[in-house]
C-alpha cells in the first residue's frame, strides 16, 4: 500500500469536485475549492475521522468494499478506480462481469433526480446506488451488508420485503424477477454471479425453483408499479428502466404524473424522508 500516493490521489479527487457535481447544495462560501472531507466521508458511508486519516497518510489499509465506496463518492472513471485499487495494494475489480463501479455520468444523473425515486442496480439485482427519495420509498439499501443488497435474494428469502406491495401484485413481481434473471444467466454463462444466485435461490426457495422450471425469459422494462408505504400509503408509480450495456447496470426511476394522488403522496414522501421507516423495511426496484 502506497499511503502517500493514496493520500495525494484522494485529496486531488476531492478538490476537483463541486457540491453540485454530487447532488449537494453549495451552502456558505468555501475557503478552498472542492468538496469538504466530511462530504466525501458521508458520500462513501464512512466516518470523517477514517477518511481524514487516509488523506493524512496514516489510515489503515482500506477494504475492497471501502475502495469501491470511495471511487463512487469521488466519481472516478474505471481507469481512476483501478489506480485507486493499485495504490491501496489491491487488484482492481474484474471488468468482464457486472461491475459494482457506477460510472460518474450515471451517478450525476442519479444526483440530479431530486423529486423522483431512483436507484442504480446491476442486472443480477444488486443495488449499487440510491438517491434520497428512493431510500425514503423502499429503505436505505446501501446501509446493509453487500449480500443483503440483492433485490432478488431478499424478495424470495425475506418475507418482510413483500409488505411493500399489494398482495395481488406479488405473483407478477416474482415471475418478472425469475424471468429477467434467466435472461442474464443465459447471456453470461461464464459469469459466476448469476450462476451462483440461481443455484442459491433454487435451493432455498420452492417458489423460485417452480418458476425457474417454467423457463420464462424477459428483460426489465417500463411498467406501472404499486408500493405500500407505511406512512404515505399506496403509490402507483410509472417505472422507467434505462440500461447501461457496458457495465450491465440499470437506472430505475419511479415517477408519478402531476395532478394525481400518487404525485401528491410522493411530494409528502420527500418531506417525511426516512424518519418513519423502521430498520426492517424491505427493498425492491
Amino acid at each position: 500500500m502506497n499511503r502517500p500516493e493514496l493520500a495525494d490521489f484522494l485529496r486531488r479527487g476531492r478538490a476537483r469536485l463541486t457540491p453540485s457535481d454530487v447532488g449537494l447544495t453549495p451552502g456558505a462560501r468555501r475557503r478552498t475549492p472542492g468538496l469538504r472531507r466530511e462530504e466525501v466521508a458521508s458520500l462513501a458511508g464512512m466516518s470523517v475521522d477514517y477518511y481524514t486519516r487516509l488523506e493524512q497518510s496514516r489510515g489503515p489499509r482500506p477494504s475492497r468494499q471501502m475502495l469501491t465506496a470511495l471511487a463512487r463518492a469521488l466519481r472516478l472513471t474505471d481507469v481512476e478506480q483501478d489506480h485507486l485499487f493499485h495504490l491501496a495494494g489491491e487488484e482492481p475489480p474484474r471488468r468482464e462481469t457486472a461491475s459494482a463501479h457506477v460510472r460518474p455520468g450515471l451517478l450525476l444523473i442519479l444526483d440530479r433526480l431530486h423529486d423522483t425515486p431512483a436507484q442504480v442496480v446491476n442486472d443480477c439485482g444488486e443495488v449499487l446506488a440510491q438517491n434520497a427519495l428512493a431510500k425514503a420509498l423502499v429503505g436505505d439499501v446501501m446501509s446493509r451488508p453487500r449480500r443483503d443488497r440483492n433485490l432478488l435474494r431478499r424478495f424470495f428469502l425475506d418475507p418482510a420485503v413483500r409488505d411493500l406491495f399489494p398482495e395481488e401484485d406479488i405473483a407478477v413481481h416474482a415471475r418478472t424477477h425469475v424471468a429477467s434473471l434467466r435472461a442474464v444467466a443465459a447471456a453470461r454463462p461464464d459469469d459466476p454471479e448469476p450462476t451462483a444466485l440461481v443455484a442459491e435461490l433454487r435451493a432455498l426457495s420452492e417458489e423460485f425453483a417452480a418458476l425457474w422450471e417454467e423457463h420464462e425469459v424477459s428483460q426489465r422494462n417500463r411498467a406501472t408499479k404499486r408500493f405500500l408505504h407505511p406512512v404515505v400509503g399506496l403509490l402507483e408509480l410509472d417505472c422507467e428502466v434505462m440500461l447501461s450495456h457496458e457495465h450491465h447496470h440499470l437506472l430505475i426511476v419511479h415517477s408519478a404524473r402531476p395532478g394525481t394522488e400518487a404525485y401528491e403522496r410522493l411530494q409528502l414522501l420527500r418531506v417525511v424522508g426516512l424518519q418513519d421507516l423502521s430498520p426492517s423495511e424491505a427493498q425492491t426496484p
